[in-house]
């Protein structure tokens, strides 16, 4: 039987390895640095991909990035406090568009019921 557990694999819900990453990151001070993002909930998370085409997908062409194991990107992370990791994740909000509404007259107007 493929599907079979066996005594290394994780089970549901617990972290499994993922391999080689690939991990956004932003320029930094020292060199680059891991970009975080945040869960729908306001939680803090790392992000990484498993491979770049998913990455560029996702977060666009430019975004710089770099290889690391799962288990180098926890071990970054841990310091931070950050546990959640989420891979090859899918559901982004796309970037607002800037727009501005234009404003006729911005003086204040009485209320027609005020005025009598």
């Amino acid at each position: 039987m493929a599907d079979a557990l066996y005594g290394d694999d994780a089970e549901p819900g617990e972290p499994s390895p993922a391999g080689l990453l690939c991990v956004p990151v932003r320029p930094g001070a020292e060199g680059c640095v891991t970009r975080l993002f945040r869960t729908p909930v306001g939680g803090r998370t790392a992000v990484a991909f498993t491979d770049a085409d998913r990455l560029t997908a996702v977060l666009g062409a430019a975004q710089p990035w770099i290889v690391l194991a799962e288990p180098a990107l926890r071990a970054l992370m841990e310091p931070l406090g950050i546990h959640e990791l989420r891979i090859d994740p899918v559901l982004t909000a796309p970037t607002p568009a800037v727009t501005i509404a234009a404003v006729s007259d911005p003086r204040p107007r009485p209320l027609a019921a005020l005025v009598k």
